[in-house]
């Protein structure tokens, strides 16, 4: 059987309920939906080691937030979004009012792998500012930004320098961000994961390094990923299902290892959802609203 490469889990939830086992009862994975500030949003909790070897990953909660209205750019589509990010991060953090080490993974040099050095632009970083003038920004809570690069440019695991980082300036949380891949064409830049599980940066480019999460890091590690990328043997098999062809694994796999697809207004569309990613980040660790986070930025 031809394995789907998806880094949602809720696409890995389609799946297992696709699969000839879905005639037969899952109890360790829930799945509900419901809709922020006009998004629709799905949330699925693995719940135990069942739920884990059904879906093909760890216990916890993810959330996808279903995008895609966003470039109808209806009213308020784009502050519509952060809150609806914002909310489904807030909801995550853990009860601590410490410092927060967001983590922008991925290679600024290619547009599908950028989410997470673009999304960092937009990131408000106030660690320094509190440390200087306390007085002044003690509404805010203590960020700090790093931009890892990736191994081919700087010979350094991504892993070895965000451990290295966290001993030294021991945030409370780590919140990762990066690009995904898709199970389906439709939902690449049309879609935010969140989950509490962090993550394995490369995923989205099929380049997986070691995972940064709470046992590697000794912290809580939130991850965001935007999907960006399709493995190209993925969608024709979907594509050829849907018209009911039989499908032949050998032949598809044959001369097309390792490629992937993407949107031909990938740029656009990267820099506004990576955006929107920051924005949320901001929205959901300091209690600013857009515009707020707007003036302070600029």
């Amino acid at each position: 059987m031809l394995t789907r490469r998806t880094d949602l889990a809720l696409e890995a939830f389609e799946l297992w309920r696709e699969s000839a086992e879905a005639t037969t009862r899952l109890t360790g994975v829930r799945s509900r939906e419901r809709a922020s500030d006009g998004y629709p949003v799905t949330k699925v909790e693995i719940l135990n080691r069942r739920g884990e070897a059904a879906l093909g990953r760890p216990v916890g909660t993810y959330v996808t937030i279903d995008l895609s209205a966003y470039w109808k750019r209806t009213p308020d589509f784009f502050p519509r979004a952060v809150r609806a990010t914002g909310r489904a991060l807030k909801a995550m953090l853990p009860r601590t009012d410490g410092a927060v080490l967001v983590v922008a993974l991925g290679n600024a040099d290619m547009t599908p792998d950028s989410v997470g050095p673009l999304a960092a632009q937009s990131v408000l970083v106030t660690r320094h500012l509190i440390a200087d003038m306390p007085r002044q920004f003690a509404g805010f809570r203590p960020v700090a930004a790093f931009r890892t690069g990736v191994l081919g440019a700087t010979g350094v695991e991504t892993a070895e320098a965000v451990r290295g980082l966290a001993e030294r300036i021991r945030p409370a949380l780590v919140i990762a961000i990066d690009a995904l891949a898709s199970r389906r064409g439709a939902r690449l830049c049309n879609t935010v994961q969140l989950s509490d599980t962090g993550i394995l940066p490369g995923s989205g480019v099929g380049n997986h390094r070691s995972a940064l999460d709470r046992k590697s890091l000794g912290v809580p590690v939130l991850a965001i990923g935007v999907p960006t990328v399709v493995d190209a043997v993925t969608l024709a098999a979907d594509l050829l299902e849907e018209h009911g062809q039989t499908l032949n694994e050998t032949a598809l796999r044959t001369g097309h290892g390792g490629l992937m697809v993407t949107p031909q207004d990938i740029d656009a569309k990267v820099r506004e959802l990576a955006k929107v990613v920051g924005y949320g980040v901001n929205w959901a660790l300091q209690d600013l609203e857009v515009e707020d986070i707007s003036s302070l930025l600029a």
